[in-house]
């Protein structure tokens, strides 16, 4: 296994020369396409469709998918390190690669060779969007309780879909959503997954959430007011929905993990520049110890939480349980870029707090990264249920 630093320092160990390619290619988009465009985007709400269509035409929306169906046919690790490239340059495409892996995850691993054949190649490689849908306004941390209902309508026919989903990312604007619905009794045995149109008829989104961070990426509740599905967009069988709906999860932890170790990079990439040119009392402030310090520690905790989310996406290639792995590095990770991007002001003091440098939208973006796919609180719920086994009732 090859090691190759990049511009900004950053050592990667890749398995192969495909994935060298594969991460230049990302690195050449991220700067000619990305970057530039990140700030006045996202101080505009504008989300960037017409990248998602170029990461698609370039092969980066399907990366961890089987090649047959449109997928890039990489490993976990490889793709995990162009998701950080992609967050280092812009949170909001980072994330949203992220989130369509998410949305394709139980298509991918849980359907039919019929409804792989029928839908994948799109989803994959087709210049798709996609859209997970289980959080629910009374549904959050605990998903199993969520309301939304699918009823059949005749035997063998149509199932009918009524509720209401939240905090949905690419809600509104996405193409397919993966919809997890109750369709028997209480808890998680009684739900079930569909896949469902975007423009499907009874769908509708309520206008974008108002939030301190990522006004890029739209986040919506979605409406689900009678929309028909086929028995043949279910996916998996009736009452797995939940399991299938935490099997992605556990991967879906370690795209934010990297997303967050991306957005990290870019903050410590920023202060060492900023310290490198600022002058006080005669000289670099990078010259004073203290703040020497502070870097240090920013780029420690950025290795480490790099360190961690490769360790978990190399378990999940070896076919080795990496649950546990997976919920440590969405933790850590998380937590750290919280850190990072606080100290980033920091070291840029009174310009740091302005809109002129890109450290102040950081910050409010990494407080995102520890609520989504799961607040960091059932993080740790789900180490120590690995650790000590479940809580006594």
């Amino acid at each position: 296994m090859a090691a190759e630093r990049n511009a900004d320092g950053v050592e990667r160990r890749l398995p192969s020369d495909e994935a060298r390619e594969l991460l230049a290619l990302t690195r050449d988009i991220a700067r000619r396409e990305i970057a530039p465009s990140a700030a006045e985007e996202e101080a505009a709400g504008r989300f960037p469709r017409e990248l998602f269509a170029l990461l698609s035409r370039s092969g980066l929306l399907g990366l961890p998918y089987d090649p047959r169906y449109g997928g890039g046919g990489q490993p976990y690790e490889v793709y995990l390190q162009v998701l950080e490239e992609l967050a280092a340059a812009r949170l909001t495409v980072g994330l949203g690669v992220s989130v369509h892996t998410l949305a394709c995850h139980a298509l991918a691993r849980f359907g039919t060779d019929e409804q792989r054949a029928a839908h994948l190649p799109a989803m994959l490689g087709g210049g798709l969007l996609g859209a997970y849908c289980l959080s629910e306004p009374s549904a959050g941390s605990d998903a199993a309780a969520l309301r939304t209902r699918a009823v059949r309508d005749g035997e063998g026919g149509d199932w009918v879909i009524d509720g209401t989903k939240s905090w949905i990312t690419h809600g509104g604007i996405a193409d397919f959503c993966t919809v997890m619905a109750r369709t028997g009794g209480a808890g998680a045995r009684g739900i079930t997954a569909f896949l469902v149109p975007g423009d499907a008829p009874g769908l509708s989104s309520a206008p974008p959430e108002r939030k301190m961070g990522m006004s890029g990426s739209p986040t919506v509740q979605l409406h689900f007011d009678g929309v028909r599905v086929p028995d043949a967009r279910r996916l998996g069988a009736e009452g797995q929905g939940f399991a299938l709906a935490l099997d992605a999860l556990d991967s879906g932890r370690l795209g934010i993990a990297a997303c967050a170790v991306g957005l990290g990079q870019a903050a410590l990439d920023e202060a060492v520049a900023y310290a490198r040119e600022r002058r006080q009392f005669g000289r670099p402030i990078a010259d004073f110890q203290g703040l020497r310090f502070l870097l240090a520690d920013m780029a420690t905790r950025i290795e480490a939480g790099r360190a961690l989310y490769l360790e978990a996406a190399r378990l999940r290639d070896e076919g080795r349980p990496f649950g546990r792995c997976a919920a440590m590095a969405k933790l850590f990770c998380t937590d750290a870029v919280m850190q990072v991007t606080t100290d980033a002001v920091q070291v840029l003091g009174g310009y740091g707090y302005t809109a002129d440098f890109p450290v102040e939208r950081y910050l409010r973006e990494a407080k995102m990264l520890q609520i989504v796919e799961g607040t960091n609180q059932i993080q740790r719920m789900v180490i120590a249920r690995h650790l000590v086994g479940p809580e006594s009732r």
